[in-house]
C-alpha cells in the first residue's frame, strides 16, 4: 500500500503543501522533495548534527523527525538563514578563521551557532563547545570553529553597543 499523508508547513518563509509517505524523514523530504540540500544526512541517529534545521525557531535533528511531524510547523534550513542574511557574519567569520574544510558539517555548525547566538549574549568558549557537542567535524578540529563563533558574538555585541550609544 502506497499511502501518502497531506502536510502543510512553512519552509524558509514559504507555505508548502505536500503528500508524503508516513515514514519519510524530514531530512529526506527537505533534500529530495524540496531540493534543499544544505540539510545533510550523516549518521541518521541524531548525533552528528549534519541534519540540523530550525523547527519553530529551535534547532532540531531532522533525521529523527518524520515529515508528517512537521505538519503545521515553521521550518528554516541553512538556505533560509543564508537567503535572509541571518548568518552572513557567521559565514564570514568561519571563512576568515578557516573554520571549514570539506564543508559537510558546516551547515549544522552554523545552525547550532545561530541558535546559541540568538539570545544576544556572548557565550563563553565552554558554552560554545557545549553547544557544538552535538556536531561532528572530521576535518578542522573545533578550535577555529569556536574562535569564529566567539568572534561573531563579540562583534555583534560591539555593534549593538555602538548602536545604543
Amino acid at each position: 500500500m502506497n499511502s501518502r499523508i497531506a502536510i502543510a508547513l512553512t519552509i524558509n518563509g514559504e507555505i508548502v503543501e505536500a503528500l508524503v509517505a508516513p515514514r519519510t524523514t524530514l531530512t529526506d523530504f527537505l533534500r529530495q522533495d524540496m531540493q534543499l540540500t544544505g540539510t545533510h544526512t550523516g549518521c541518521e541517529m541524531g548525533v552528528c548534527g549534519a541534519c540540523l534545521v530550525l523547527i519553530d525557531d529551535r534547532p532540531v535533528h531532522a533525521c529523527l523527525m518524520f515529515a508528517v511531524q512537521a505538519d503545521g510547523c515553521v521550518v528554516e534550513t541553512i538556505e533560509g538563514l543564508t537567503s535572509r542574511k541571518a548568518i552572513a557574519d557567521l559565514q564570514k567569520a568561519f571563512h576568515e578563521r578557516n573554520a571549514l574544510q570539506c564543508g559537510f558539517c558546516t551547515p549544522g555548525m552554523l545552525m547550532s551557532a545561530y541558535g546559541l547566538l540568538s539570545s544576544g549574549d556572548v557565550p563563553s568558549r565552554e558554552e560554545i563547545r557545549d553547544t557544538l557537542s552535538g556536531n561532528y567535524c572530521r576535518c578542522t578540529g573545533y578550535e577555529a570553529i569556536v574562535d569564529a563563533i566567539e568572534r561573531t558574538a563579540r562583534d555583534r555585541q560591539n555593534t549593538e553597543t555602538r548602536e545604543e550609544a
